[in-house]
C-alpha cells in the first residue's frame, strides 16, 4: 500500500474553478449567461475567463493577491468567480449595500491588489477610496464594470472591464493549483454581533459545498437558474461555481423586484432560484395574476431569519416548491437543508409547511452537525424542546478569519465550529434554529426564543412583517417586544387585536407587552434584521397598559437609529446568515 503514491494522473488538487472547462468541453454551445439582451455561450464565458485572468496576470496579479469587486449580479461579476482564482488570486466580493467607510474597511483589511467596481457603484467606491487614501494605506487599482447590455460611459480610472477583456490572450498560460488548501475566495461577515470579519475559503472546500449542494437541492441537467440571490453573498451560496457544473443558465438581473423576477421566469423557462425570505414577500407582491405565469413549479432554495410556516405555505399555493435550508459565511453558505421526504407529500399543505420551516440535516460536504449545550459540549436531547447550540465540522468549514487570531480561538472548540445560534434536534433527527444566543429572551427565568414568538406574529392576517426583542420590564426583568408591518397600509394594525392572539396561540409568559408598528423593519446592508436598534428602540418603550378600548393604530414612517424604514425591495438582494 505504501508504494502506490499521489500521480498526477491519479491526484488532482479539488477546485470548483475546473468546472469550466468542463462547461467548455461538454457544454460548449449552450447557454451560460443571460443579461438583458446579452447572452453568452459557455464556450464564450470560458474565453472571457481565460482572457480576464490573462490581463490580472499583465496587471501584476500574483499568487495569493486579493481582487475585490463591488457589483450586482451582472455577467462580469459571475465570470470573475472563475477568472480570479484562474490567476491565481483570491476572489474577495463586496456587499454593495454597504456605506462607504466600511467597504474602505474591506479594501484595507483585505489589501485588496485590484478593485473592480459596477458603473451604479462608482459615487460609493470613490468615497471610499478616498477614506483609504487620507488614511495612507495602499489604494488599489481600479477598474470600471460598464453595463454590458446599455453601455453608460462611466468611468473611474483607466481601466474598463471589456478593454481588458478583449486585450487578454485566451491562450495565455495560466497558473496551476498546487494546494487545494489554498485560498480561493474572501468573503466578509455582516457584523451583526461583531466586527466584521474577513472569512476565507479554501479551493477544497468551495468544491465540496458546490457538490453537496447541488445533489442535496437535487439539481439536474440544463437547470434555468436566476439570480435573485446576490453573488457577493458566500459566492451565492457556491451556485456561481454550480450552474458550470451542470451547464446550466445564469439569468442576471439587477434588482430582485416583483416584475423583474416574474418576466424573468416567463421569457426564460427559469426553474431555480435562491432567495433570503424576504424575497416571498417581493414573490407575493405579483400576486396571482403574475403567478399565473409560471409555466412550471420553480425550485426555491431559502435561507436566512428562519421563514414562518404561514408564508412558506402561501409561497407554495402559487407555484413555488420551497427547499429550507440553513448556514452561515462561515460553512461557505449552506450547512444544513430540510431534505424532503415522499411520505410528507400525504400531508396537509400546513403541516408540510411546518416540516419545511425547520432547518434540517447536514449537507453532505459536512462530516457532522449537532446542537451541544454550551457550556458541556454534551449533545442535547431530540425532543424538539431542549435548546442548545449549533455545532458543525468538515471541510466546508472556512479556512479561518483572515488576520484574526482571537476570533478563529473563539469560533472553534476541539473539533468543532461553534455557530453561536440556538437549536433544538427533533425525534427525527431534523435541527431546527431558534435564535441568534444574544437574542434569547430571558423573562422571569424563562427563555423566550424570539423566532417563535415571531412565528405566531406572521400567522397575523393584519401582519406583514414582524421582529421580535428584549424590553426591559421592572418586574420580569425582560419581556418580548414585537415589531410588526401592516399588510395594509391603509387600515393598519391593531396592537389589542394582536396581543390577543398572542395569548391564544402561545404561553402567557411568551406574549409580547408592546406591539410597535412600523412601516418597514429595519435591515443592516446584508438584509438581516437590525436587531440591535430594535433593542435601542424597546428601552424606550413600557409595557403596554390594559386597554380600556381596542384602537387601530394607523402605520406611521417610523426612524430608526436615525434611518427611515425601507421598503424590502431595498435590501432583498442580500442576507448575510443564511
Amino acid at each position: 500500500m505504501e508504494q502506490l503514491p499521489k500521480r498526477p494522473a491519479n491526484y488532482v488538487p479539488l477546485s470548483p474553478v475546473g468546472f469550466l472547462p468542463r462547461a467548455n468541453a461538454v457544454y460548449g454551445d449552450r447557454t451560460s449567461v443571460i443579461y438583458g439582451r446579452v447572452r453568452f455561450t459557455w464556450s464564450q464565458t470560458y474565453a472571457r475567463c481565460r482572457r480576464l485572468a490573462s490581463s490580472l496576470l499583465s496587471l501584476g496579479v500574483r499568487n495569493h493577491d486579493v481582487v475585490s469587486v463591488l457589483a450586482p449580479n451582472v455577467p462580469a461579476m459571475y465570470e470573475m468567480h472563475f477568472a480570479v482564482p484562474m490567476a491565481g488570486a483570491v476572489l474577495n466580493t463586496i456587499n454593495t449595500r454597504l456605506d462607504a467607510r466600511a467597504v474602505a474597511g474591506i479594501l484595507r483589511h483585505s489589501e485588496a491588489k485590484v478593485f473592480f467596481v459596477d458603473y451604479q457603484y462608482v459615487r460609493l467606491a470613490s468615497d471610499a477610496l478616498q477614506i483609504v487614501a487620507d488614511e495612507g494605506r495602499h489604494v488599489p487599482l481600479v477598474a470600471v464594470i460598464d453595463d454590458i447590455d446599455v453601455p453608460t460611459g462611466v468611468r473611474l480610472g483607466e481601466l474598463e472591464y471589456e478593454g481588458l477583456v478583449a486585450r487578454g490572450d485566451p491562450a495565455a498560460e495560466l497558473p496551476s493549483l498546487a494546494d487545494e488548501w489554498d485560498a480561493v475566495t474572501l468573503n466578509y461577515t455582516s457584523g451583526t454581533t461583531s466586527a466584521p470579519k474577513g472569512v476565507v475559503y479554501s479551493h477544497r472546500g468551495a468544491y465540496l459545498s458546490t457538490m453537496s449542494l447541488l445533489m442535496s437541492w437535487v439539481v439536474g441537467d440544463e437547470p434555468v437558474y436566476l439570480w435573485t440571490l446576490p453573488m457577493f453573498h458566500c459566492n451565492g451560496w457556491t451556485f456561481t461555481w454550480g450552474m458550470a457544473a451542470r451547464g446550466g443558465v445564469n439569468v442576471c438581473i439587477r434588482d430582485a423586484r416583483a416584475a423583474d423576477i416574474y418576466r424573468a421566469i416567463a421569457r426564460h423557462g427559469v426553474t431555480h432560484l435562491c432567495c433570503a425570505p424576504v424575497v416571498f414577500n417581493i414573490l407575493l407582491e405579483g400576486g396571482e395574476a403574475a403567478a399565473k405565469q409560471l409555466a412550471a413549479p420553480v425550485h426555491v432554495l431559502t435561507g436566512g431569519a428562519p421563514p414562518p410556516a404561514a408564508l412558506l405555505e402561501r409561497v407554495e399555493r402559487i407555484g413555488f416548491r420551497v427547499t429550507h435550508a440553513y448556514g452561515l459565511t462561515e460553512a461557505t453558505g449552506p450547512a444544513l437543508a430540510c431534505e424532503w421526504r415522499a411520505q410528507w407529500d400525504r400531508l396537509p399543505l400546513p403541516e408540510r409547511a411546518r416540516l419545511k420551516s425547520r432547518q434540517g440535516v447536514s449537507v453532505l460536504s459536512l462530516a457532522d452537525a449537532d446542537v451541544k449545550d454550551a457550556k458541556t459540549m454534551a449533545s442535547v436531547p431530540r425532543d424538539g424542546k431542549t435548546v442548545g447550540e449549533i455545532v458543525l465540522r468538515g471541510s466546508s468549514i472556512m479556512k479561518g478569519y483572515l488576520n484574526n487570531p482571537e476570533a478563529n480561538s473563539d469560533a472553534f472548540k476541539g473539533e468543532w465550529f461553534l455557530t453561536g445560534d440556538v437549536g433544538v434536534v427533533h425525534a427525527d433527527g431534523y435541527i431546527e434554529i431558534k435564535d441568534r444566543s444574544k437574542d434569547v429572551i430571558i423573562s422571569g427565568g424563562e427563555n423566550i426564543c424570539s423566532k417563535e414568538v415571531e412565528e405566531v406574529l406572521f400567522q397575523h392576517p393584519a401582519v406583514a412583517d414582524a421582529a421580535v426583542v428584549a424590553m426591559p420590564h421592572p418586574h420580569w426583568g425582560e419581556t418580548p417586544c414585537a415589531f410588526v408591518v401592516a399588510r395594509d397600509k391603509a387600515a393598519g394594525v391593531c396592537e389589542d387585536d394582536v396581543v390577543a392572539f398572542c395569548r391564544k396561540h402561545m404561553a402567557r409568559f411568551m406574549v409580547p407587552k408592546k406591539v410597535v408598528v412600523y412601516d418597514a423593519i429595519p435591515r443592516n446592508g446584508n438584509g438581516k434584521v437590525e436587531k440591535n436598534l430594535l433593542r435601542e428602540a424597546a428601552k424606550k418603550l413600557a409595557p403596554a397598559a390594559v386597554p380600556a378600548q381596542k384602537t387601530k393604530v394607523k402605520t406611521t414612517t417610523t426612524t430608526v437609529g436615525g434611518r427611515r424604514g425601507e421598503h424590502p425591495v431595498a435590501h432583498v438582494m442580500a442576507v448575510s446568515r443564511l
